[in-house]
């Protein structure tokens, strides 16, 4: 059977150069929005760009015409060198049993998004308290809005995760008030092929580094807000 278009996206990243994508992915802006505090607590839809078959994203940082690559990488010299574990998720994940769920987190894998902490509380303290259904509920709401998949929630019971519904797309991201832009947050399962051809594990949520410091390479390991 052939592939449906929808589940037909790929990222390939180039060595020391742009992340290429095929499958005509769509690509818009994501704002993480905060409270008063200064905390992210929800995503904000940003503009959308022309839906392209595909298309090349700067992986450098440098490129003048964000987020696409215009060549830069080649200029500066860029060292695209990844430096990811190939491990799958779960097998470096470390684990906390709240009485209302399961949430597991991989450190590493954090892009500084912030919405794992609130006026309520964090992630990890409201899902050792979620036997209180208000703090369960702000708890999956932030491991959901973790664009990396740093932090993910599961059902205690049948141990599925818990997880958004998203279709197939790309986001490049950016803090509310801030100038910096943040990772490329992948969505939806997008397969995503290492420059020696190998795949990393296909997840629902990744972000993939953008300004071309991560230590983590591809993913973002938060280094653009340093």
């Amino acid at each position: 059977m052939a592939e449906s278009k929808k589940d037909s996206g790929k990222i390939v990243v180039s060595k020391d150069g742009p992340y290429l994508v095929f499958g005509g992915l769509p690509l818009a802006r994501d704002i993480a929005v905060p409270d008063s505090e200064g905390h992210p607590v929800k995503w904000a839809k940003g503009k959308s760009y022309q839906v392209k078959g595909t298309y090349a994203l700067c992986r450098c940082g440098q490129s003048e015409n964000k987020p696409y690559c215009d060549g830069m990488h080649a200029k500066t010299g860029f060292d695209g060198t990844e430096t990811a574990s190939r491990e799958e998720y779960q097998k470096q994940a470390g684990e906390i049993r709240g009485p209302g769920f399961v949430l597991t987190d991989v450190p590493e894998l954090c892009a500084g998004a912030g919405f794992c902490h609130s006026k309520e509380g964090s992630t990890w303290d409201l899902t050792k308290a979620s036997n209180d259904p208000k703090a369960k509920k702000i708890a999956i709401r932030q491991a959901c809005d973790c664009p990396s998949g740093r932090l993910v929630a599961y059902e205690k019971n049948t141990g599925k995760s818990i997880e958004p519904g998203f279709e197939q797309s790309i986001s490049q991201t950016k803090w509310q008030g801030e100038k910096f832009l943040g990772p490329f947050w992948v969505k939806g399962g997008v397969q995503i092929e290492s420059q020696d051809g190998r795949k990393y594990e296909t997840r629902n949520r990744v972000t993939l580094c953008h300004c071309g410091k991560s230590g983590n390479k591809p993913f973002c390991d938060g280094s653009h807000m340093q």
